[in-house]
């Protein structure tokens, strides 16, 4: 069997570079969010109109 350095055999190492990748994807998806529900707003269609007898 093949005995590896502890050193060498790390996936690897945590950092700022994966905080900095979640919080840009949390900014996104949230800007992103934001966007489809103006336009769902902008595009809810009229009240329906109550016929008088």
């Amino acid at each position: 069997m093949i005995k590896i350095e502890p050193e060498k055999a790390r996936q690897g190492r945590r950092g700022w570079n994966v905080l900095w990748m979640l919080i840009v994807g949390l900014v996104l998806a949230t800007g992103v969010w934001l966007a489809v529900e103006y336009y769902g707003e902008q595009i809810e269609s009229p009240p329906s109109q109550q016929i008088q007898q």
